[in-house]
């Protein structure tokens, strides 16, 4: 049974894996994180990692049984009880209900473990499967989404207010 975990140093080999073999996938709904983001992963996984101890972020990796990773759950941008919700799951898991699944928890942790009382997450009009993943735990559309906050891509900003 996968178990989400909060990031630290030790999954970055596993985080590489799983965008690397899951790059072509995510390009397919999401903006591509571009090669150098690959070329200086080591130097941006310290950041998330200096982000997430200063309380600016909240990173969270969905890890399998063997130790591999499944999918990323991020909060980003904490702040005055808010907080911007993004993630994604391996191709492999996809369409199983595992990242409604996990969004749920992220949804409960953000509230007891982080003080959180409404989550925002952004998706692009193509990306039907976030759209639905949203919808099911109670995220609403609030509003268009640019493109700037979309790598390029137009949509829709959801929102969720969440229960102490």
């Amino acid at each position: 049974m996968p178990e989400l975990k909060r990031l630290h140093a030790d999954h970055a080999p596993a985080i590489l894996a799983f965008e690397l073999a899951n790059r072509t996938y995510f390009a397919a709904s999401i903006s591509d994180r571009g090669d150098d983001f690959f070329d200086q992963f080591s130097d941006r996984y310290n950041a998330s990692l200096a982000e997430q101890e200063a309380g600016v972020c909240a990173f969270y990796v969905l890890v399998a049984g063997d130790g591999s990773a499944l999918g990323r759950f991020n909060l980003y941008d904490l702040e005055d009880g808010t907080a911007r919700l993004g993630y994604r799951v391996a191709q492999q898991i996809a369409g199983r209900g595992v990242a409604t699944a996990t969004v749920q928890e992220l949804c409960q942790l953000a509230a007891a473990r982080h003080g959180l009382r409404t989550l925002r997450a952004a998706t692009s009009h193509d990306n039907v499967a976030s759209q639905k993943v949203l919808t099911k735990v109670g995220f609403v559309p609030v509003g268009p989404a640019a493109p700037a906050d979309l790598g390029g891509k137009s949509g829709t900003w959801y929102q969720r207010d969440l229960q102490p």
